[in-house]
C-alpha cells in the first residue's frame, strides 16, 4: 500500500510551505517516486507545485495533483454533500498513489474559501487517505503561552477526529519566544513538537516579486539582481549624507525618479559594501537621464533600478502588502527555508513517524540529499581558495542557508564582499581571510620553509609561496586550522593537488594518491577509479587504487565489490596490459583478504549480470560489481565522461584519495552543484569515521 503524510493546518498564515517543501525534502531522501496531492486549490499558478516539480524533477502531470477547485467544491457540498465531495477526492487520489511509492498531500490553506468546517473536512480527507498528519500551527505575533494552547488545541482537534497525527510544528515563531514556546510544547503532547522560528528572509519579497505585484518596470538589473530578497525599505527625502546614515543592508531605496543624487549615492554604497542594498524603486514615474542610467549601471552591474507611475506614499502601501514567497524563480528561498526546517526538526525522528520505507533504489537525487545529510550531522569547516569565483560564492550561498558546514573563503576581503554584495549573497556566517595580511601568514611561511628545507626553501622564499590562495588553505587544513579544502573552479589540478603532496602528504600505507568519481545512474550508485590522477599505473599502484576505492565507497554506504577492468575476461586474454591488472588483482587479495575482487573482467561482464552468467558464472562480483578500478587514466576519465553525457549519469568528483586529510579538485567546468556536492564530500571525508548502514548503500 502507498504510504502518505497529510500536512495541513488551522488556519490561515502558519507559513505552512516551509514544512511542506521539508517534507519533501526527507520524502525524496528515501523514496524514488513521490507523488503531490493538492484536494483543493485556488485559480491560477500553483507556486509551490512549480517549485517542487523543478527542485525534485518530479515527472508528474500537473492535472494529477489537483482534486478540484474550491469553487466546484463548495458547489459539490452544498449540492450533493459531503460524502460525496470525499468521495471524488479520494477516487482522484488514489490515481496518484497507484503511480507513486509514497504521496505528500498538501492541505486546504484556509484563505478565502467557502466550504464550512474546513478543518473537519481536512481530517475527514487524511483519514479516507489513510495518511498520516503533520498539523502546522502559526505563531507570527502572539505570546509563548497563547501559542503554546493553540498548538495543543490543533493537536486534539485532530486527534478528536480520528486522525493519526504524527507530529506537530508551529511555525513563525518570534525569535524571542522560540526558547518559550519549546518549552510551553515540550512533554506536553504525546507526539513530538518542532518550533521553527521566523525568519525575515522567508517573509521578505524578492525585487522581482516586487516587480511582479506592482507591475513595475525594469530599467536596470539582471536576474540575480532581481532574485535579491528586499529585507527593509528606506524612503528617500533628506539630503545625501543624512540618506546614506538610513541605508541598512538588504533594503530597497525607494525615491523619486528626479533624486539622481540618492539614486547615485546608495548606489555607490552599494558598491562599496558600505551596505549592499537590494535595488532602487523609483517613484513619479521619473526616470534619471541616460547619463545618470549609464553611471549608475557602471557603478553597481546587475544590481535591479525599477520604476513605478505612483507616488511614495500609494506604493509604500503596495510594498507592505507584498510578502515573500516560496517559488521556483526564487530558488534561494527554498535553501533558507530548508536550513530552517533541517536546524529546528529532528529529521530522522520525523522520517521515522511517517513511515518512509527506503526505496530499493539509490538515484542521483537521493544520494545528493545523503551527502547534505551526513555533512550537517557532525559540522566540519572547509576552506575554498577561490573566495572571488561567482559559482564558489553561490555554492557558498547554497551550504550556508542549508547550514551545510562551516567555510573559510579565501582573498582579498573587500573584493570578496564587492562579489557577493553584487550577487546578493549574504556571507555573515563566512569566515574570510586574506593570505596577503593575515597574521597567520608568517606562521606559515616558517612552516613551510621547514618542511622543504631539504628542497633549499628559504624563509623569505617560504613568505611569498604560502599568499599563494592554494597553498595557505592546504596548511590551514594542516593546521587544523579547516577540516578540508576544495579548489579547481578556477585554478588547474596541479595547482589544487601539489600543495596537498609536498605539505598533508599521504596516509601512512597509501602508495600513491588517487581519485574516485561516484556516478550516480537511474537506478544505483557506482564508484569510478582513477579517472583523474594517475596516468599509467603499475600493478602496485593499481592495487593501491582498487583498495583505496573500496575503503571510500563503503564510507559513502556503497558495499564495495570491485572490479579490475580490462580488455579481456577471466582467462581469455594475455599480454601485458592483461598481466597488469591480473597482478593487481592478486595483489588486492593478498592485501585486503576481505575485499571482494574479480579480475582482469570486461565492463559489461562487471555489471551485467546476464553477461556475467555467460563469462564468469561462479564470480560473487561479476554482474554486480559497485567499484570499477580501470587500468589506466586514459580509459577511465573517457569512460566516465561516455557514461555520464549518454547515460544522463550525474558525476560526483573527482574524490582525492590517499591523503592524510581531505583536498579535493574541481573541473573547471564545474556547476554551482557540483561545488556543493564537493564541499559535502570533502565534510563527510574530515568526519573520518565510516557510517553504520548508511542509506546510500545498494
Amino acid at each position: 500500500m502507498t504510504r502518505s503524510v497529510y500536512v495541513t493546518g488551522i488556519d490561515r498564515g502558519d507559513g505552512r510551505q516551509v514544512v511542506e517543501l521539508g517534507v519533501m525534502e526527507l520524502l525524496t531522501r528515501h523514496v524514488d517516486r513521490v507523488g503531490v496531492f493538492r484536494p483543493l486549490v485556488h485559480d491560477g499558478p500553483d507556486r509551490l507545485f512549480e517549485l517542487l516539480r523543478a527542485r525534485y524533477r518530479l515527472s508528474q502531470p500537473a492535472e494529477t495533483v489537483y482534486g478540484m477547485g474550491y469553487e466546484e467544491a463548495a458547489r459539490l457540498q452544498a449540492e450533493q454533500g459531503t460524502d460525496e465531495l470525499v468521495s471524488r477526492l479520494v477516487e482522484r487520489f488514489h490515481q496518484v498513489a497507484r503511480d507513486h511509492e509514497y504521496v505528500l498531500v498538501l492541505g486546504s490553506d484556509y484563505a478565502a474559501t467557502s466550504l464550512p468546517a474546513e478543518l473537519n473536512l481536512n481530517a475527514r480527507l487524511a483519514n479516507e487517505f489513510g495518511a498520516a498528519v503533520l498539523a502546522v500551527v502559526g505563531g507570527q505575533g502572539q505570546e509563548a503561552g497563547s501559542v503554546g494552547a493553540e498548538a495543543r488545541n490543533a493537536y486534539r482537534a485532530y486527534h478528536s477526529l480520528g486522525c493519526d497525527v504524527v507530529a506537530l510544528i508551529v511555525n513563525r515563531v518570534a525569535p524571542e519566544q522560540h526558547a518559550a514556546v519549546a518549552e510551553q510544547l515540550a512533554g506536553h503532547l504525546p507526539v513530538p513538537c518542532y518550533t521553527l522560528p521566523e525568519d525575515g528572509a522567508l517573509s521578505a519579497p524578492t525585487v522581482g516579486q516586487i516587480v511582479h505585484a506592482l507591475g513595475a518596470e525594469v530599467l536596470l538589473g539582471d536576474d540575480s539582481g532581481l532574485a535579491r530578497d528586499a529585507r527593509d525599505f528606506v524612503f528617500g527625502g533628506a539630503m545625501l549624507p543624512t540618506f546614506l546614515k538610513a541605508l541598512t543592508p538588504g533594503c530597497l531605496v525607494v525615491t523619486p525618479g528626479d533624486r539622481a543624487d540618492l539614486v547615485i549615492g546608495s548606489l555607490a554604497a552599494h558598491s562599496a559594501g558600505a551596505p549592499p542594498i537590494a535595488g532602487v524603486l523609483l517613484t513619479l514615474d521619473e526616470r534619471p537621464g541616460a547619463d545618470i542610467m549609464a553611471l549608475a549601471n557602471r557603478l553597481a552591474p546587475g544590481t535591479p533600478v525599477i520604476s513605478v507611475a505612483g507616488g511614495s506614499f500609494p506604493t509604500a502601501a503596495e510594498l507592505f502588502a507584498v510578502e515573500g514567497k516560496l517559488n521556483a524563480a526564487a530558488p534561494r528561498k527554498a535553501e533558507t527555508a530548508l536550513g530552517l526546517f533541517e536546524r529546528h526538526v529532528d529529521t530522522a525522528e520525523l522520517t521515522n513517524r511517517i513511515s518512509v520505507a527506503r526505496s530499493g533504489r539509490v538515484t542521483p537525487m537521493m544520494f545528493e540529499h545523503e551527502l547534505i545529510e551526513r555533512s550537517r550531522s557532525s559540522r566540519r569547516r572547509v576552506v575554498l581558495p577561490e573566495g572571488t569565483e561567482e559559482r564558489v560564492l553561490r555554492a557558498a550561498d547554497v551550504l550556508l542557508r542549508r547550514d551545510v558546514c562551516d567555510l573559510t573563503l579565501l582573498g582579498e576581503e573587500k573584493a570578496i564582499r564587492k562579489r557577493a554584495a553584487d550577487l546578493a549573497i549574504d556571507l555573515s556566517d563566512a569566515q574570510i581571510t586574506d593570505p596577503q595580511t593575515s597574521p597567520l601568514r608568517e606562521r606559515f611561511a616558517e612552516l613551510y620553509a621547514k618542511l622543504r628545507a631539504h628542497k633549499g626553501v628559504t624563509y623569505e622564499l617560504a613568505y611569498d609561496v604560502v599568499a599563494d590562495v592554494s597553498y595557505f588553505g592546504t596548511l590551514m587544513v594542516q593546521e587544523g586550522l579547516a577540516d578540508g579544502m576544495v579548489s579547481g573552479a578556477v585554478h588547474s589540478t596541479a595547482a589544487t593537488i601539489r600543495p596537498a603532496f609536498e605539505i598533508i602528504k599521504t596516509k601512512p600505507g597509501a602508495q600513491i594518491v588517487s581519485s574516485v568519481f561516484f556516478m550516480c545512474l537511474a537506478d544505483r550508485v557506482l564508484v569510478y577509479g582513477d579517472c583523474a590522477v594517475n596516468p599509467d599505473p603499475n600493478a602496485e599502484q593499481l592495487a593501491d587504487i582498487a583498495i583505496q576505492s573500496a575503503t571510500t565507497a563503503a564510507q559513502f554506504g556503497v558495499e564495495p565489490r570491485i572490479a579490475m577492468l580490462s580488455y579481456s575476461t577471466g582467462t581469455s586474454g594475455s599480454g601485458a596490459d592483461v598481466d597488469k591488472v591480473r597482478k593487481a588483482t592478486e595483489l588486492v587479495r593478498e592485501r585486503r583478504p576481505d575485499l571482494l575482487v574479480e579480475g582482469p573482467i570486461q565492463y559489461d561482464a562487471a555489471v551485467d549480470a546476464a553477461v556475467a552468467k555467460t563469462k564468469l558464472p561462479e564470480s560473487e562480483v561479476a554482474g554486480r560489481a559497485t567499484v570499477l578500478v580501470f587500468p589506466d587514466l586514459n580509459t577511465g576519465n573517457n569512460t566516465y565522461k561516455a557514461v555520464q553525457r549518454s547515460a544522463g549519469a550525474v558525476a560526483v568528483g573527482p574524490v582525492l584519495q590517499g591523503l592524510r586529510k581531505p583536498v579535493n579538485d574541481l573541473s573547471r567546468g564545474a556547476l554551482v552543484q557540483d561545488i556543493v556536492n564537493t564541499v559535502a564530500i570533502t565534510a563527510i571525508q574530515a568526519q573520518g569515521a565510516a557510517p553504520g548502514g548508511s542509506p546510500a548503500a545498494v
